[in-house]
């Protein structure tokens, strides 16, 4: 499993705080494959830059969909706009490729079947992994699941963070990013209730 399903595992597991919204996960998973790609050596950053090394032979395939789709001309794309263009609708895609491979599955609620579909997640190896890693605290993960509101536990948080100048600068772009989407949606929700007034004058 990479860093992205890992992540996307994660975000799935039933929680009692709010659930992850599919744009801040998208974003986070396109950091993910960013993590994953410069473990694979298969890039490097020049400052804020995604610098493409060899086309890479990697086994997963939403990874290598990933390595595919960087920009190999100059100029290079930066991570925030990687971010942007690769996040796009990306936790769907990774949806699809979990039921695909038997990872997720659909049930629904109520005892009569009825009502709003929901996604379970099957319990595999890779679904195990996944828990064992986040329960060890690894610091990657962990960063990335915290831009999107998911912590571990109600406990004080370990602040350690990921080792390596380039995962950092990965990790706050995804902050960074998060934050702009969150300001986006709040703008708009003000922008319709203020319109939503002008119909209520009387």
């Amino acid at each position: 499993m990479t860093t992205a399903k890992d992540l996307f595992t994660i975000a799935l597991e039933p929680r009692p705080e709010r659930s992850v919204g599919q744009g801040d996960l998208s974003l986070s998973l396109a950091g993910a494959e960013l993590v994953d790609l410069l473990a694979a050596e298969a890039i490097g950053l020049d400052g804020d830059l995604i610098v493409p090394g060899p086309q890479p032979d990697l086994d997963d395939r939403l990874l290598g969909a990933a390595a595919s789709a960087l920009v190999r001309q100059v100029p290079y794309e930066s991570v925030e706009d990687w971010l942007w263009r690769r996040g796009r609708d990306l936790a769907a895609a990774y949806q699809a490729a979990f039921e695909k491979d038997g990872l997720l599955t659909r049930a629904r609620r109520g005892v009569l079947n009825l009502g709003a579909e929901r996604m379970e997640l099957v319990d595999t190896p890779d679904r195990r992994r996944a828990q064992s890693r986040w329960q060890e605290e690894e610091p990657v993960l962990g960063a990335l699941a915290a831009a999107i509101g998911i912590r571990r536990g109600e406990g004080p948080q370990d602040d350690a963070g990921p080792d390596g100048e380039a995962v950092v600068t990965v990790v706050a772009a995804v902050n960074d990013a998060v934050m702009e989407l969150e300001a986006v949606r709040q703008r708009r929700s003000i922008e319709n209730a203020a319109f939503a007034n002008v119909w209520r004058v009387p």
